[in-house]
């Protein structure tokens, strides 16, 4: 294990991941009486700012009317009013019970029911469809003194905030005092190849590169993710071991030199014969980190799936076109291979009640020859009504073959693309081709570039390493993040999963509908926007 130092070579580095990333405005609810001065003056702010703010509001604003205000201002005022609130508390008699009217006269504040958006130079309603989606006319429903023009420094509605039912109960991180961790880290970092002084780093990434640089990278992610967590003042031991070549004798060396049922959780190995073995030997959760179609075998209870079963991905896709498409046509694409087939079948049959229930068209196509002719789609496809493509192949010629013939299509003919994943199907396919045809896709991570968590995730890692984290070192602290700040709570691990999501810089953890085995059922849904940019649909 001495040589495993040879790649210990971070020093240690330091932050903390905000859960969240702060709003900039939020509504504040009107209540009988009040004006915009007395407002201003609750909130300490200028009444010019308030008004400035709320250009619709003309003369004083309505009773149960909303108005915006600046974020931090509805935060000092929670923090007074909650001071207030303890001080009415404390003086109310022992044997008197609380005027909850006279409580909600104090704690009269809403959380904010929209988007908002601060008008900045150069802004045209053109730009903003394009950045948000959202139309002129949709604008000015929302903010009707947009009839007169946007003004540089206006705050304007952009859309209605959309509440997930399925996935709003999100986990609240929080650390025990006093609480001391012990966690065990198992990966293939192969030391013993490396003994000889004349090897460079150079010889070492080179000759074994795939699998290392996944171990290495997956590794450092778990580090800044550990060094974040002792920072918060959680005490972790963290201990790192290496599995060595493939079926090799080192993962029963481990088991039979230590006694890993001493730590609290045991993230890795990667191989899957491996996890299963050590499951077999210890009571300690065991989290497997990547994913392997042999997951579906684990039978284990102590084995924590942190990547999807791929079967949620058709399921999720499924579910969002149900819940979205209300008219027009559905073609799902597929080829003659079993898996195609059976994605293809369990689309069309899930689709059978949009067909019954709407007016709703589903149809399936299949290449000839090898491919798919335009006119065959042209076939399907109607013009000036909705037509939805599913891609459920993952053949490269098909698929691409498809994208072709649907990216030049007559100007009254419009289609708009599905695939259960983005794999390497669509990697030689142009992006701006994809987004032409508003390419929409599941997937278990997503990449947030205006989120905190990201940019200083990504900055702390460029400063140290002089590159951007791969996607292994981001699931490496994303991964160790989640199971350790769960653990930290004092409770047990699988409590912690029955008490909501969690979504740290690229992935989400909801293994909430898990029973006896804990299956991570957190996936996105992702559009291609037309300026290339991806967007979170769900």
């Amino acid at each position: 294990m001495k040589y495993l130092k040879f790649f210990i070579f971070l020093s240690i580095l330091s932050f903390t991941v905000s859960c969240g990333q702060q709003k900039k405005f939020i509504e504040y609810k009107v209540k009988e009486g009040e004006t915009m001065s007395k407002i201003a003056q609750k909130l300490n702010i200028k009444s010019e700012k308030l008004i400035r703010l709320n250009p619709d509001v003309v003369g004083e604003p309505k009773a149960n009317s909303y108005i915006i205000v600046p974020q931090k201002t509805l935060e000092d005022f929670k923090s007074q009013k909650e001071s207030v609130l303890e001080e009415v508390v404390d003086s109310i008699p022992n044997d008197q019970s609380i005027n909850e009217e006279k409580v909600d006269d104090i704690v009269n504040v809403e959380e904010e029911n929209f988007e908002f958006y601060e008008v900045i130079k150069g802004d045209t309603f053109y730009n903003i469809d394009k950045r948000f989606g959202v139309t002129k006319e949709e604008l000015l429903l929302l903010n009707p003194e947009l009839s007169e023009g946007l003004e540089l420094g206006m705050i304007i509605k952009i859309r209605e905030k959309k509440i997930d039912l399925v996935t709003n109960q999100y986990y609240n991180d929080s650390i025990a005092e006093n609480t001391s961790l012990k966690a065990a880290l198992l990966l293939p970092f192969k030391t013993y190849k490396y003994e000889a002084d004349s090897l460079t780093l150079k010889d070492i990434f080179v000759k074994d590169a795939a699998l290392l640089n996944i171990a290495t990278d997956f590794y450092l992610g778990a580090e800044i993710a550990i060094d974040s967590l002792r920072n918060k003042g959680l005490d972790i031991e963290f201990n790192v071991y290496d599995t060595g070549e493939r079926n090799s004798d080192a993962i029963p060396s481990i088991i039979s030199d230590n006694d890993l049922d001493i730590n609290d959780v045991i993230i890795g190995p990667l191989y899957s014969s491996e996890v299963q073995m050590l499951a077999n030997t210890v009571s300690t959760p065991i989290v497997f980190p990547v994913y392997s179609k042999k997951q579906s075998q684990f039978y284990n209870s102590n084995i924590i799936k942190t990547s999807p079963n791929r079967n949620l991905f058709r399921e999720e896709l499924v579910n969002f076109v149900k819940e979205n498409f209300e008219e027009g046509n559905i073609i799902v694409v597929n080829d003659s291979t079993f898996e195609s087939t059976q994605n293809s079948n369990f689309i069309k049959t899930s689709l059978i009640d949009l067909s019954i229930d709407k007016n709703v068209t589903v149809n399936s196509i299949k290449p000839n020859d090898g491919y798919i002719a335009k006119e065959r789609f042209l076939e399907l496809l109607q013009p000036n009504i909705n037509n939805w493509v599913v891609i459920a192949t993952n053949n490269q010629v098909i698929a691409s073959d498809a994208i072709n013939s649907l990216i030049s299509l007559p100007e009254e003919t419009t289609a708009r693309v599905f695939a259960l994943d983005k794999g390497k199907t669509y990697d030689k396919i142009d992006n701006s081709k994809l987004a032409s045809l508003n390419f929409t896709y599941v997937s278990d991570e997503f990449e947030d570039v205006n989120s905190i968590n990201t940019k200083v995730f990504n900055d702390q890692y460029l400063k140290k390493n002089n590159t951007l984290p791969s996607y292994y070192a981001t699931k490496g602290f994303d991964i160790t993040y989640d199971i350790l700040v769960r653990l930290a709570s004092g409770k047990e691990l699988k409590e912690t999963f029955k008490e909501g999501v969690s979504v740290r810089v690229e992935s989400k953890f909801d293994y909430r509908n898990s029973d006896l085995l804990s299956e991570n059922k957190g996936i996105f849904i992702i559009k291609y926007n037309e300026d290339l940019s991806l967007e979170k649909l769900r």
